[in-house]
């Protein structure tokens, strides 16, 4: 598989996709879009010095196309970026057979793999060869796309349906794997990828969204939450809105516009519906949408500095445990040595053991007066030692008369 990590002499980003730090995003995207068709390894096989160059074009557009990473090179360079968490997308067409199916088994396992769209597919865009479906506001079609390819779809709006906004979203029952595109229209007459989503679950399906309503309406990367997770397992829950992302278009101008779903699977194809709705109808739901945007972006804020307050109070949390268990481990051991004090305080000599030895007693030194014990009843000591024992009497005494 190709390599995930950074180049290992690393260009300025701005100089090699041959933009300055004030392009706009668009322009930066535009840039970028050009280089990745002009390296892309499927064109340049006999060019191994192309995918270097691909490499390098899609690790410096990694940087420059979020604001995040933007802002902290713009600040410290290279020094100020995680660079560990920035993995380079995969063409999964540009995979052989025993790769794509270990990529399959890794991301059926959980591991976060970013797919980058197929550089046929965004050719065929580019050149203006692709076939374009009408897709009117308020209806839906269903499909199957085919791995690493794409259907495209056009939707056309007016002047009041743009000023109300419009919404794009693709389901999918069978919980396939898809990306939804959007694409802008070229100055050639064709079309250039400007904004893609990929699908995620929720509940029993699949879905992608796109939503143009006037206000900043923010994506969900969940491969960037999983690997900031990753990286701080003992911290997961601050980095859950890491992945949020603002949307670089927020609006439609009247006329068509083109859409496309992208099949992302790595073996099948993907089964979709895709509708088209105008924002007039939902604008109770819209409003809610821009409230709990705004909501959510505070919340993330707010995370970032209560995760530098929880951090600081889990070493003084675990500074405490520490102290309670030292703490914990002297009381133990004074109260163990105060019994075994009190154990010393008795008159009862403990017997050491059967062969040759003796009796604590018969260690007392001989000067030791010894208590007399009373006379046990019936004994010998018990009787008058007045009187002569009759073995004594004198028999040889003669009795005159």
């Amino acid at each position: 598989m190709p390599e995930s990590s950074a180049p290992a002499v690393r260009r300025d980003p701005y100089e090699v996709l041959n933009v300055t730090k004030e392009s706009s995003d668009q322009e930066i995207k535009s840039a970028y879009r050009k280089l990745a068709l002009k390296y892309h390894p499927d064109k340049n096989g006999n060019n191994p010095e192309a995918a270097d160059h691909f490499k390098e074009v899609a690790y410096s557009y990694g940087i420059l196309s979020d604001p995040e990473k933007r802002r902290q090179y713009d600040s410290a360079g290279f020094e100020g970026l995680e660079t560990d968490a920035m993995d380079m997308e995969i063409d999964l067409s540009n995979l052989g057979t025993v790769n794509t199916m270990f990529a399959a088994l890794f991301s059926k396992l959980g591991v976060p793999i970013k797919t980058t769209v197929s550089a046929t597919v965004l050719e065929e865009a580019l050149n203006g060869t692709v076939t374009v479906r009408p897709l009117p506001l308020g209806t839906s079609v269903s499909g199957k796309a085919e791995k690493q390819s794409a259907h495209f779809f056009g939707v056309t709006i007016n002047e009041l349906q743009a000023q109300a906004g419009v919404v794009v979203r693709v389901t999918s029952a069978a919980q396939s794997k898809f990306k939804l595109l959007y694409f802008e229209q070229e100055a050639n007459g064709g079309y250039g990828l400007a904004l893609q989503e990929d699908s995620e679950k929720t509940g029993k399906v699949t879905s992608a969204g796109m939503y143009f309503l006037h206000f900043q309406v923010y994506r969900m990367d969940s491969a960037m939450n999983m690997l900031a997770m990753a990286k701080h397992p003992e911290a997961a829950f601050f980095k859950k809105l890491e992945g949020l992302q603002p949307c670089e278009v927020s609006e439609l101008k009247p006329g068509t516009h083109i859409f496309a779903v992208y099949g992302d699977n790595f073996f099948k194809t993907a089964s979709y519906t895709i509708e088209a709705l105008c924002a007039k109808s939902f604008e109770d739901v819209s409003e809610k949408l821009k409230e709990v945007e705004a909501q959510i972006l505070a919340k993330r804020n707010d995370l970032r500095q209560f995760e530098v307050e929880y951090k600081k109070a889990m070493a003084h949390f675990q500074e405490v445990k520490n102290r309670y268990n030292e703490e914990k481990l002297t009381v133990d051991e004074l109260l163990k040595e105060r019994e075994k004090i009190h154990s010393s305080f008795t008159t009862v000599q403990a017997i050491i053991g059967h062969s040759g030895s003796t009796s604590a007693a018969s260690k007392l030194p001989s000067d030791t007066p010894k208590a007399e014990s009373p006379p046990e009843w019936g004994s010998d000591d018990g009787k008058d030692k007045s009187k002569k024992k009759w073995f004594n009497l004198n028999f040889n005494r003669s009795d005159k008369k």
